[in-house]
């Protein structure tokens, strides 16, 4: 999935992050959401709570499923300074 007009692809998000750093950018993303224990869950729980926090995202309208991926709409990363280095540089993609 690649990012659209419609929404920034979190996948496509996740694939510009280094594998290596992936885990750290994943707690970030939960610590943002509010998870407490964030920093503690193993790799595995980590990368279940940040779908499940995703899935969240889109019962509050921040975000839509399409398949294994999730589009955000533009500021629903607001605030997630963890971000602002893999996001597009398009700037109709950028959070607002």
């Amino acid at each position: 999935m690649t990012d659209s007009a419609s929404g920034l692809s979190w996948r496509s998000l996740e694939s510009r992050v280094e594998l290596s750093a992936l885990p750290a950018f994943h707690r970030a993303f939960l610590r943002w959401r509010g998870v407490k224990g964030a920093d503690n869950l193993p790799v595995r729980r980590a990368e279940q709570r940040v779908q499940a926090e995703l899935n969240r995202m889109v019962q509050g309208d921040l975000a839509t499923r399409e398949g294994d991926d999730w589009l955000l709409i533009p500021g629903a990363l607001e605030g997630f300074e963890e971000a602002a280095p893999y996001l597009p540089q398009e700037p109709d993609s950028l959070p607002m």
